[in-house]
């Protein structure tokens, strides 16, 4: 006969700030991701004692220096857009991930300062434009142009990038 599992017993103060501790030792996050980490865990398990303040134990944690948010925002735009995102999908994840404007601002600026690589990079990896095999036709290219506009690039660069014709060199401003 299988066990039966007891419901976890509602949290308190310790054991919120254990789950906490064992958040950040285990992945990279902002407060903000931390703070709804800990909003989840109380609206899953309960709580018990006074009053639990998620965002505080999350500020503490980054007074810790457990939680860097401009870190955090750095490495994953870096991330990203070696990956071949364009700035605006950076910027969707930041955002996704609650890291502030003014912790963001540095890494969206890089990002953007990288828009020409970053966009051959997805070509590159998807094999499109001057990376391509052969000349795409038009309802090809124009799945193409979708999937590069999803992946966060400007539509004027992606166009560019997509009408060079395989094996062509493309230089960053022509």
């Amino acid at each position: 006969m299988p066990k039966s599992r007891h419901p976890a017993p509602p949290l308190n103060q310790a054991a919120l700030d254990a789950l906490a501790l064992r958040y950040v030792e285990r992945f990279a996050t902002t407060r903000g991701k931390l703070a709804a980490y800990l909003a989840r865990k109380i609206r899953e398990r309960g709580w018990d004692g006074p009053p639990a303040d998620p965002q505080a134990i999350a500020e503490r944690m980054a007074g810790y220096g457990y939680v860097d948010d401009r870190a955090y925002a750095e490495a994953k735009a870096r991330a990203l857009t070696r990956r071949g995102y364009g700035a605006r999908r950076v910027s969707q994840a930041l955002h996704a991930a609650h890291v502030a404007p003014a912790d963001a601002g540095q890494a969206l600026e890089e990002s953007a300062d990288q828009a020409f690589d970053s966009a051959l990079a997805h070509a590159r990896r998807r094999r499109f434009g001057p990376f391509a095999k052969a000349p795409a036709d038009d309802a090809t290219r124009a799945r193409q142009l979708a999937a590069m506009l999803r992946a966060g690039h400007d539509f004027a660069l992606a166009r560019r990038i997509l009408a060079a014709s395989p094996g062509e060199e493309l230089e960053p401003y022509d």
